[in-house]
């Protein structure tokens, strides 16, 4: 299976997967909405063909002659974007993806869930029986979406494997850069007890659990949860960060459930005006929400094992970010 479509190949996680690819002689096809855009890869053997998630018959075109599909992309977390727009990308945008790779004959299809799709987990490690409960719309058409894809699988229309990532985290991705900086300051400020528990995942080990799910007989039709091996609260993950950089231990700490009341406040205000809050929910929900997980059933069925200490893999972050003047 040496032909690949990869969706989100531009994004954080898309560009690592074609870079893996490539380097192992895959013949790998971008898609993407803008070919003048951003794209690590560009000039290094990357076919890039123009299409949207939106547009069936950009999909049917992207997806000729090809073995294997990883959708990768996803509208994902701008607050003012409208829930209309979300689902008409990640919900109904993947199920004219799924369409397309049936016209085509693709041999296998990787789906790219997200752990969201659990919400808040009350009994950790939660496992991919967990029941669905998501928290907020990204995570609402995520679900719907994968439900989707779970449907063509039940009905045997398409060969499919279902992995939900944990938090990932690695040169290129510029999320966890807004946890960075302020520590890097010392201006960093915990919402809560910071004793909740967050469950991440290095790049690299998630690109090695995603072509495990196209590898392995024994994965069609399941879904897996790939995360790292260590869950940590809070607390301990912005320790962690802080030693790297060298900076000063984190000690300003502030109540969680006025700045999660001033986010609703901002999101009141600031969507019926199109403008994308300072503040909102969902960003403080990381302080709020625990995500841990067990990765047995990757490990037992896939033999996913990830090879990235958290200390290692934050110390390679800062070090990009800083190459990249971003520190």
């Amino acid at each position: 299976m040496k032909k690949v479509l990869v969706t989100g190949a531009t994004g954080f996680t898309g560009s690592h997967l074609c870079e893996r690819l490539i380097r192992e002689g895959y013949s790998v096809r971008a898609l993407v909405r803008d070919p003048k855009g951003p794209c690590e890869l560009r000039g290094k053997g990357l076919d890039i063909v123009v299409g949207d998630l939106r547009n069936r018959e950009s999909l049917e075109r992207a997806a000729e002659g090809v073995d294997v599909v990883y959708h990768i992309a996803a509208l994902f977390r701008r607050e003012n974007v409208p829930r209309k727009e979300m689902w008409e990308t990640n919900v109904q945008g993947t199920k004219y993806l799924l369409d397309a790779a049936i016209k085509a004959g693709v041999r296998r299809f990787i789906h790219c869930s997200t752990i969201g799709v659990h919400g808040d987990i009350k009994n950790p490690p939660a496992n991919e029986e967990t029941p669905y409960a998501p928290g907020d719309h990204y995570q609402e058409s995520k679900t719907a979406g994968e439900k989707i894809v779970l449907e063509y699988m039940r009905e045997g229309r398409l060969p499919v494997v279902v992995f939900r990532p944990g938090g990932i985290y690695g040169p290129r991705d510029l999320r966890f850069l807004k946890l960075f900086r302020p520590i890097k300051t010392g201006r960093f400020i915990m919402l809560g007890s910071g004793e909740v528990i967050y469950q991440m995942i290095y790049i690299d080990d998630l690109i090695d659990g995603i072509q495990l799910c196209a590898a392995k007989e024994e994965a069609l039709g399941k879904i897996y949860i790939l995360t790292g091996e260590e869950p940590t609260t809070l607390n301990q993950l912005v320790q962690v960060i802080a030693e790297v950089l060298g900076a000063p231990r984190c000690r300003l700490r502030f109540p969680v459930t006025p700045v999660y009341l001033a986010g609703f406040l901002c999101e009141v205000l600031c969507k019926p005006l199109g403008m994308n809050p300072p503040l909102y929910r969902r960003r403080v929900d990381f302080f709020r929400k625990t995500r841990c997980f067990s990765t047995l059933k990757a490990k037992t069925e896939l033999g996913f094992f990830p090879k990235t200490d958290l200390r290692a893999g934050i110390k390679v972050t800062a070090d990009w970010y800083r190459e990249q003047g971003y520190l």
